[in-house]
């Protein structure tokens, strides 16, 4: 099992490499890629030193899955190419999550989409994966009729210069500005860019990329996306209604009950999920569970999880072993 990480140097990307090992994917070959400036260089795994190649090389080995993580100029260019080739592309970029030819997958709600002719699967984005694995299981139950999310963003999210800028604003230093502003002890109510109706880009994923991945149209989604001076995960505010009614211990129940949701809701304890307990942990964390009593069927939660992980390369990595079991992608 030939396996390519395309961002391989990038935070996402070193995830992933970290992942394989920790999950013993079957791995029989790494082929780790990035730009051409890290060519050459070397990175670790299992033990061993395995040199990055270039698109090209990699393209050429003829992997049987690639990860990629290397922004959707990357995916757009090169994922193509590499599913030429017999290769089953697992893409972490916005590039192809719409395309109304490609799924958009989240293995614990709809994995059972997925076929041998799929080439290119597109990985959501890590707000609305948390998210979804709340809500599809009540979804399911008691039928979504609209979400109100607010979003609380880890700087990693953006990437390692993000990191940079805040550790050097901590330390006082100058250096360069991923944000237009200052993040430490601050908060962006901007995440990605500013589209015509004046949400961005990221508060849009959340809309669309819900309603795709659950199947329903219908649901009505708005949200707001803040970036937080947070290193360890993102955190949600989400209130949702209901076309049925609900019981809270019905809630509870449901949620305690679903594969990768850990419900931590404990008022009286001071029990409720946080990105300092959710930070490099695979499962979603959900909490603060209230009935909104301005709204008939409506409810109120707290959503947390690691962006890295099950926010991106976890939930990649996920398709990637639901593929192998179901044998959707063969070894040559």
């Amino acid at each position: 099992m030939k396996v390519a990480v395309v961002g391989a140097t990038g935070m996402v990307g070193r995830v992933m490499i970290k992942l394989l090992m920790e999950r013993n994917f079957p791995v029989t070959e790494l082929i780790p890629v990035a730009s051409e400036k890290s060519v050459g260089s070397e990175i670790e795994f299992q033990g061993l030193p395995v040199k990055v190649v270039s698109m090209e090389d990699a393209a050429a080995r003829k992997p049987h899955i690639a990860l990629f993580s290397a922004g959707g100029g990357t995916s757009t260019e090169w994922a193509p190419k590499f599913a030429e080739v017999g290769c089953t592309v697992i893409d972490n970029s916005s590039a192809w999550r719409m395309s109304p030819d490609h799924k958009l997958i989240v293995p614990e709600i709809n994995a059972n989409e997925l076929t041998k002719t799929d080439k290119i699967i597109a990985n959501p984005n890590c707000s609305t994966i948390q998210m979804v694995m709340a809500l599809a299981p009540l979804h399911k139950e008691f039928w979504l009729k609209r979400i109100v999310v607010s979003t609380y963003q880890s700087i990693t999210g953006t990437g390692k210069k993000a990191v940079e800028q805040m550790q050097n604003e901590r330390e006082g230093k100058t250096g360069e500005m991923v944000y237009p502003y200052k993040i430490d002890q601050n908060c962006l109510p901007h995440c990605d860019v500013f589209m015509d109706n004046d949400y961005t880009k990221e508060e849009m994923k959340l809309v669309k990329e819900t309603q795709k991945i659950l199947g329903d149209n219908e649901i009505g989604v708005t949200a707001t996306a803040v970036r937080v001076p947070v290193m360890g995960g993102h955190s949600e505010s989400v209130n949702v209604t209901f076309h049925k009614e609900f019981l809270l211990s019905d809630v509870r129940k449901i949620l305690k009950e679903t594969p990768g949701v850990v419900l931590q809701d404990n008022p009286t304890m001071n029990i409720y999920p946080m990105p300092l307990h959710a930070h490099n942990k695979d499962e979603v964390f959900v909490g603060r569970l209230r009935i909104d009593n301005t709204m008939p069927n409506t409810l109120n939660m707290w959503i947390v999880a690691d962006n890295l992980r099950k926010g991106a390369a976890t939930n990649a990595i996920q398709i990637a072993e639901y593929l192998v079991e179901k044998e959707l992608v063969g070894v040559s």
